[in-house]
């Protein structure tokens, strides 16, 4: 069963916040760095009701908050979307199409995060993405927007919002794109992820695993044996071929040691 208290305790805050903007960045940002991204166990959960997009809330409870897991984007951002809304925000959850290496977006609906109406403003609030993303609450705006050395800013294409981040020494590269317009208080139904089953499925047991977690001042990402590291704005590329560098790397993002 979904518990408030418990929830905020595996995110390392001990009391229930007032919903204000400043709580809003706080819990993002404990979230990111006390929860990690992590497919590698989301193939176990699939019998449980055939495919991930489909698996009950409480079991995505038990997996992450209980028993101290992490999630991929469908059960984190799920999870915290019920947070935010126990807490009194305005939250909806929308769907969106990821950037591929190949320059392209993917299908529609191949990720999930929230949108969160606060103060006459719409903030973006994503703590299930894999790669590089915003640490803490991003602004709907066009307006540039910093966070620990990397700029944001959200443009408008064709129709889509598309969230674009520039680290240091780097040019503008969309992240992802999605349509507020379709974004629904309703949360998970919302998205109508029954359109994507096989691909959540084929996508968690292709057999490449990705896990990532929120430092300080940015990210580790490991996707299979490559490690991508964020630091201060400045990014960073390592293939760990030694076992026991992998194993510490992988540590380091599960355990967070």
């Amino acid at each position: 069963m979904f518990d408030v208290a418990k929830y905020l305790r595996r995110i390392g805050v001990e009391s229930t916040p007032a919903p204000t903007l400043d709580t809003l960045r706080h819990l993002h940002k404990r979230h990111l760095m006390a929860v990690p991204y992590d497919n590698s166990t989301a193939p176990d959960r699939l019998p449980a009701s055939r495919h991930l997009t489909n698996v009950p809330l409480d079991l995505v409870f038990e997996h992450v908050v209980t028993e101290g897991h992490g999630g991929v984007c469908y059960e984190l951002n799920r999870l915290f979307h019920t947070l935010l809304a126990e807490l009194g925000y305005d939250v909806r959850m929308v769907a969106a199409a990821v950037r591929q290496a190949n320059g392209a977006f993917g299908p529609e609906r191949e990720h999930t995060f929230d949108l969160v109406r606060l103060d006459g403003r719409t903030h973006l609030v994503d703590v299930g993405f894999p790669g590089p993303s915003y640490s803490e609450p991003l602004r709907l705006s066009e307006e540039e927007q910093h966070q620990y050395g990397c700029a944001y800013r959200v443009t408008e294409h064709d129709g889509y919002r598309v969230v674009e981040r520039r680290p240091k020494e780097s040019d503008w590269q969309p992240v992802y794109r999605f349509r507020p317009e379709l974004a629904d208080p309703s949360g998970w139904d919302a998205v109508r992820l029954d359109s994507l089953d096989d691909y959540a499925q084929d996508s968690v047991l292709a057999g490449t695993t990705f896990r990532s977690r929120a430092t300080d001042n940015g990210k580790i990402v490991l996707i299979g044996r490559r490690c991508f590291t964020v630091e201060d704005g400045v990014e960073r590329t390592k293939v760990l071929v030694k076992a026991d560098e992998f194993q510490d790397t992988v540590d380091l993002i599960l355990a967070g040691e």
